[in-house]
């Protein structure tokens, strides 16, 4: 192990909990803050490809993480007329890499790292905001500060770039929420498309999905929300069946409307002994399909690297080295297919039956030490 004993980690989302077990576990001394009354949970659910729950494996919660979730066998991509234009075979996806992907509510995966923190020994301290001069004074206090704080407003980052990085605004909202289903959708996730407009449905069980209503915009903070979900109604109605199951069943306090935000790559996530990982560092578009899922790789191989280093001024810049193609390049896959899907006179994005499984699977596995 190198010479960092304390480790300070600031947010309770997915990067900042999963750090938390897994260092914990290699017997780091963790505290953890999270400015919120209880553990985040924000966003509707997630779909844990295979690299994810490879991650999840190694923190000795796969067994629990597929008694909580989905596992899809199709994804499948429709018009707005419900003329289905692709599938992507996810079972086979799944056999290429070893690992099945997973969909999950969002609670119920941050109720599953929670719960895996407890007899670990961490602190954990909630209702505590983090300013830039309590960062100052836990780096006195800690060997490493990491920043898990999220794309909009984490204060690691305010300090790392004196203010200058702002995320940014990609045209679209996205509108989330959780619905009770009939069974209808085949265990498949179903992704509508149309010129500017994409719904995205997840089945999470028979019964359970989440889904994620987006349409490019301009982004007005001043617009009631009911206005947006009303919207949301006129925009999809005449859109096929499972659409209208999905819109007349939603748990009212589900519903959550995102202006959608993401980063671009940027040139450092450290200095001194802060450091900054997850959507902190470089936040994707939900298109990417991939922000939690680089979030729990930031986790494990940080956790790796600190073990394999001596010092943490070559520990941190190895662990930017080793990460900022992957995560660049899921920033960039994201963008393109926002692009297609919600930019002014772009190209319509091509067919998931158009992707290369064999392809894909090695992206999402490089870097995993899978046997």
């Amino acid at each position: 192990m190198s010479n960092i004993d304390r480790i300070a980690i600031v947010g309770a989302g997915v990067a900042g909990m999963a750090l938390a077990i897994l260092a914990a576990k290699q017997g780091y001394q963790v505290s953890l803050y999270e400015r919120g009354s209880q553990v985040s949970s924000m966003g509707a659910g997630v779909t844990l490809w295979p690299n994810a729950v490879y991650i999840m494996q190694q923190m000795g919660l796969e067994k629990e993480l597929m008694h909580l979730g989905g596992t899809p066998r199709l994804m499948r991509q429709f018009n707005q007329q419900g003329v289905l234009l692709g599938e992507l075979d996810i079972e086979t996806m799944n056999s290429l890499s070893g690992f099945t992907s997973v969909t999950i509510l969002r609670r119920d995966l941050m109720k599953l790292l929670d719960s895996a923190l407890d007899g670990l020994g961490v602190e954990r301290q909630f209702n505590c905001t983090i300013t830039p001069e309590a960062i100052t004074g836990l780096k006195q206090d800690f060997d490493l500060v990491v920043g898990a704080d999220g794309r909009m407003h984490s204060v690691v980052r305010q300090v790392l770039y004196q203010g200058q990085i702002t995320p940014r605004y990609q045209g679209f909202i996205n509108i989330i929420g959780i619905s009770q289903m009939d069974g209808a959708l085949d265990n498949a996730i179903h992704d509508y498309r149309g010129r500017g407009e994409r719904f995205g449905i997840v089945p999470v069980a028979a019964d359970v999905c989440y889904w994620a209503a987006a349409w490019s915009t301009s982004m007005d903070k001043e617009r009631p929300l009911s206005g947006w979900y009303e919207e949301m109604h006129r925009r999809f109605l005449g859109w096929p069946d499972p659409l209208q199951c999905v819109l007349s069943s939603y748990d009212k306090a589900s519903l959550r409307a995102i202006f959608v935000h993401d980063l671009d790559p940027l040139p450092y996530w450290h200095e001194d002994n802060l450091l900054m990982i997850g959507d902190a560092a470089h936040a994707p578009l939900p298109t990417s399909g991939q922000g939690a899922c680089q979030a729990l790789e930031d986790a494990w191989h940080l956790v790796r690297i600190l073990a394999e280093e001596d010092e943490l001024d070559s520990a941190l810049p190895t662990f930017y080295q080793r990460r900022i193609d992957k995560a660049s390049a899921a920033q960039a896959a994201g963008r393109q297919l926002a692009q297609g899907i919600f930019a002014a006179h772009s190209e319509p994005p091509a067919s998931v039956s158009d992707i290369s499984l064999e392809q894909l699977t090695q992206f999402w596995m490089q870097g995993l030490a899978v046997e």
